[in-house]
Order: structure tokens, then sequence, then C-alpha cells
């Protein structure tokens, strides 16, 4: 299976020039959309600045939040005092390759954007999953929803896709995984405002919360040995995975993926339900 436009995503495309350019226009738009016709505050921003800025020296990050419009990403990066305008610490992000990737020149502008397409329901080991993972292997930043669609209503996190789950097993350097909250951009972009539809533009006067985690801890080998043990006793339908290079089977991921997905949801409603309390102090 090829990849949409690859070449399009290289950091020397056309000497950097495209992507210097849609990441200054996507920036200078979320700038807006955060803190000009709306406001942004952002608790514990130090810690994301800092994972963002200046983690350990080839050490993956992963942020992972809950998803509530499609203006999440980028305008969750448009908080002052964000480097939005950086290219080379810009984030990847996992996009819809059916809204994102509709035509050539949206899988352009958005390849240039840093931006990885993915089939919903084409599984983890989809060829665009290879390309997150590569990323990762790279030291690079990656944000994920892993909810896998946008939920509008005030409701816990739901179940967890696997896939974020995977590439954090998958890369030989486990990532530093960061949860983030929102709430607001239900209302700067309702899925539902006229005749059933988003507004044509972000609304403003509307108030966006940013909930900054704490890095969450994985013990991958304790973890691994306990998922081996256990599926030895479970039945999973298989579907003919790859084992991975750690030498875990289709029933052993299956088990970890589980389990690490089920911390990553546990860290982030907790963090919604701080985000809650927070903000009715």
């Amino acid at each position: 299976m090829s990849r949409t436009m690859e070449w399009a995503a290289r950091a020397d495309h056309l000497n950097g020039i495209p992507r210097k350019f849609v990441i200054a226009t996507i920036g200078s738009f979320a700038k807006s959309v955060a803190s000009l016709i709306n406001t942004t505050a952002v608790h514990n921003a130090d810690t994301l600045l800092r994972l963002v800025r200046s983690r350990p020296q080839g050490v993956p990050l992963i942020t992972v939040s809950n998803h509530m419009s499609t203006l999440d990403d980028p305008v969750m990066w448009g908080f002052k005092g964000f480097p939005i305008f950086d290219t080379k610490i810009a984030r990847w992000v996992l996009a819809a390759e059916d809204i994102c990737f509709k035509n050539p020149l949206y899988s352009y502008v958005f390849r240039t954007g840093k931006c990885i397409p993915i089939t919903r329901g084409g599984g983890i080991y989809q060829e665009h999953m290879n390309e997150a993972l590569e990323r990762l292997n790279n030291g690079e930043w990656l944000h994920t929803f892993p909810e896998g669609k946008v939920y509008q209503d005030d409701a816990p996190i739901r179940r967890l896709k696997w896939g974020t789950a995977s590439l954090i097993v998958r890369a030989p350097i486990t990532p530093t995984v960061l949860p983030i909250i929102h709430d607001g951009f239900h209302e700067v972009m309702p899925e539902k405002y006229m005749f059933g539809r988003r507004p044509p533009l972000p609304l403003c006067n509307k108030k966006i919360n940013m909930i900054i985690g704490d890095p969450i801890e994985f013990d991958l080998q304790a973890m691994s040995e306990m998922a081996i043990a256990q599926s030895r006793n479970d039945s999973f339908p298989t579907i003919g995975w790859p084992r991975t290079s750690s030498g875990l089977d289709e029933a052993a991921q299956r088990y970890l993926y589980t389990t690490i997905s089920d911390k990553i949801r546990a860290a982030m409603e907790k963090l919604r339900c701080y985000g809650k309390s927070f903000l009715k102090s």
C-alpha cells in the first residue's frame, strides 16, 4: 500500500518552503481563534512547553486528548506562549483520511502541515501507522485523538482505540505520553449550528480551557510479561497480526494494548474530572 503524498510531507520538499508557509498560515489562524477572537486558559502549560522544546534527545513525545471539534488541532496549540510557528518542533498529527484528504489540494496542504492520513477502521497495521511509527523513531512529537472521533457531549472519556497503544509498544524508544483535556471547542465549532451543520467560520467570544496532565509512566517490560501470561488463558479472535520486534504474538498484543489504553483513558478521565472541579472553583 502506497503512502498518500509522502513526498509532500518531507522536510526537504521544495527546500521546506511549502511547510513553512502552511505552518505559518495555520499557526496564524490558530492564534487568532484561540487568543484573539476567543479566550484560552491553560493549566500546567509549562509541562507541555518543556516537553515540546527540550525533552531528552531522541525521545519521542505522544500527546493524547479528547476530541470536541474539527478545530481542536491546530487551535489547541494557539494559546499565548506556544511556539506554533516553529516547523521543526511542530507536532505530527493523525488525521482522518475521509475528511482531511478528500482531494489532491486538501492532501497537499495537510501533508505539508505535518498531518498523517489514517483510514478509520483500517487497523493498527495500516501503512500510515507505520509512517507514524517512523516519526516516533526519529524522536518527533505526535498528537493523537485516541477516542477516534468527535464527541461534543459532556460525558466520560470513551473506550480508546488501540492505535496509540500500539505505537507506544512498537517504538524502539518508549515515548513520553502526555494527556491533555480541553473544553470549549464544542462552542467555538458546534457540529450542529445552522440546519444541522457546522458554522462556516469559528464562533467568537467563547472560553476554551485546557488542562495539561503529567506524563504517564509505562513499565512496558512488566506489562508485556503480564500480557503474555494472561493471554494464554484468554481467547481472542485473531486476524493475522505480525509479531512485534519484542516477540509478542497477536493475543499478547491485544491484551497489552487494552491495558495501555485503559491506563491512558483513566489518566484522561482523571484530568476531565479535575478540570470540571477546577473550573467551578
